[in-house]
C-alpha cells in the first residue's frame, strides 16, 4: 500500500482532471434554472427533438444533483486530510483512510457519470448514439496523438518528477 500511494494520488488527480474537462467540454448545468430556457451542448448537437430535450433535462438534473453531492463529500473529506497538514501526530492509517473514502467517491462519480451518458445514449437514434460517441471521446481526450489536449507523457517513466515516498 505505501509504494502505491503516489499512483492513488496521481490516479484521483486524472479522473478529477477528466471530469472537469468533460464538464467544461460538453457544458455547464445552469444552476438557476433546472429545464430553463437555454440548451446544453448535447442538445444542440445531436439535435434533440421536443420528447428527447425534456428526458435529457430530467437525466442531466438528477445527474447534476448527485454529483454535487459527490463533489460536496469529497471536499469534505479534503478539507479534513488537508487541516491535518500541521498536524505531527497524524498516523499513515488515518491518511490511508481519508484518501482512500476519496478514492471511493471518485470512483462513485466517475460510474455516475458513465450511467448518465448511457441513459442519455438510451434517449437517441442510431445517427445520435454515433455522435455523442464521437463527442465523448473527444471530450476525454482520445482524438490521437496529434490532440493538443491530451496530457503529456507520464515522467515518472522517464525518472522524472518526485521522488518516491517511504
Amino acid at each position: 500500500m505505501k509504494k502505491n500511494v503516489p499512483l492513488y494520488i496521481l490516479l484521483i488527480f486524472l479522473i478529477i482532471v477528466n471530469v472537469f474537462f468533460l464538464f467544461n467540454y460538453l457544458g455547464k448545468p445552469d444552476h438557476d434554472r433546472p429545464g430553463g430556457k437555454q440548451d446544453g451542448f448535447i442538445v444542440r448537437e445531436l439535435k434533440f427533438d421536443d420528447v428527447q430535450k425534456q428526458k435529457f433535462e430530467v437525466l442531466k438534473t438528477e445527474h447534476f444533483v448527485t454529483i454535487e453531492e459527490f463533489l460536496d463529500d469529497e471536499k469534505k473529506l479534503k478539507d479534513d486530510l488537508f487541516d491535518r497538514i500541521s498536524n505531527e501526530t497524524i498516523s499513515k492509517t488515518q491518511i490511508d483512510s481519508i484518501t482512500s473514502r476519496i478514492g471511493k467517491i471518485v470512483k462513485a462519480r466517475e460510474l455516475e457519470t458513465f450511467y448518465h451518458f448511457r441513459a442519455i445514449q438510451n434517449i437517441c437514434d442510431d445517427e445520435q448514439k454515433e455522435k455523442l460517441a464521437r463527442i465523448v471521446k473527444q471530450a476525454i481526450g482520445r482524438k490521437g496523438p496529434n490532440n493538443p489536449n491530451q496530457s503529456p507523457p507520464d515522467r515518472r517513466r522517464k525518472g522524472e518528477g518526485p521522488p518516491p515516498r517511504h
